[in-house]
């Protein structure tokens, strides 16, 4: 019985290890299809006694043989089904295949189809804008034309009524040259007239302005004459003025003075004066210095010392004699 039990066994494994090996590329069938093996119904084993054994056991392998048998033409119809289903499917494929390749054909035909149309219908559009253009091209040349027609005969129009105008205005020329001399002529003669009037009445007013001349001459002459003593007396007395305030000025720096002890009578100092009216200095400049340092500042400080100077209240005199005269500093006298 063990002997049995083994060699089932043994049998099981080369039978499914040789199913693995020759499945090695095996597809799990479709969830639809379903296969079983049926075999014969075990029958029970008749009760044999121990002589019995070794038949027993070679019917057991028999059996085993048959049902390994049966199980290989089933995986072998199994095998013969699924490469049938691969055909099929493979066929499928192919003819999804083809058909895909017609459509595209047909495809790329219905496109090339249209675009052949699209080419016409754009060649016909070119055709049809061209003889638009051309028809356009001759309906502007026709109007150009007729414009250049029309140009023409404005200018010949222009041109007659030029010569019109023309011809007109040198009548009117004419005409007013001939009225321009005969108004000259009368203008000349009314001018001579009124030359010769106004000759005569020059000459009158000649003579009246020479006697007048002469009486203003007169008049000037005593008049000039008053006027020049006037101005003498009045520049006598200006300078009469100006003596008395450049002493008093000069009386004003004596006593402002104080020359330094290296004095000598040598020494001369010329300053400038600037004076407003109100007798206020303005400004004061050595313009010839004495050679002494000194004796220079000490003639400054002087002229700077002094708030107001004695000023003509005359304005004439004050601008001939004060508002800028120049004055010498020296030791014996100030002048």
């Amino acid at each position: 019985m063990a002997v049995s039990v083994g060699l089932h066994l043994l049998i099981l494994v080369i039978a499914i290890s040789g199913w693995s090996w020759s499945s090695s590329n095996y597809e799990p069938p479709p969830r639809s299809i379903s296969a079983r093996l049926i075999g014969p119904e075990p029958r029970p084993a008749p009760a044999v006694t121990e002589v019995d054994q070794p038949d027993e056991a070679e019917q057991r392998l028999v059996e085993d043989r048959k049902l390994l048998e049966q199980q290989r033409k089933a995986e072998q119809q199994r095998k013969a089904e699924e490469q049938k289903k691969k055909q099929e499917a493979d066929a499928r494929v192919q003819q999804q295949a083809e058909q895909k390749r017609e459509e595209q054909t047909q495809e790329k035909a219905r496109a090339q189809a249209e675009k052949q149309k699209q080419a016409q219908v754009t060649e016909a559009a070119k055709l049809k804008a061209d003889a638009e253009a051309k028809e356009q091209a001759r309906q502007k040349a026709e109007q150009q034309a007729e414009r250049q027609r029309q140009e023409a005969e404005r200018k010949v129009e222009e041109q007659k009524q030029l010569e019109e105008q023309r011809k007109k205005a040198e009548a009117e020329r004419q005409k007013r040259e001939q009225q321009a001399k005969e108004k000259a002529e009368q203008e000349r003669l009314e001018a001579e007239r009124k030359r010769q009037e106004a000759e005569r009445r020059l000459r009158e007013q000649n003579l009246k302005a020479l006697a007048q001349q002469a009486t203003d001459a007169e008049a000037d002459q005593a008049r000039q004459s008053q006027q020049a003593a006037a101005a003498r007396a009045r520049e006598a007395q200006m300078l009469t003025d100006a003596e008395k305030y450049q002493a008093l000025i000069r009386e004003s720096l004596s006593r402002a003075w104080y020359p330094p002890s290296s004095a000598t009578e040598q020494m001369t100092a010329r300053l400038q004066i600037s004076l407003l009216p109100t007798g206020e200095l303005v400004n004061v400049t050595l313009v010839r210095g004495s050679g002494n340092t000194a004796f220079d500042n000490s003639a400054l400080s002087a002229v700077r010392s002094l708030s107001r100077y004695s000023v003509p209240p005359d304005r004439d005199t004050f601008d001939s004699y004060f508002r800028q005269f120049t004055i010498e500093f020296n030791p014996s006298r100030l002048r």
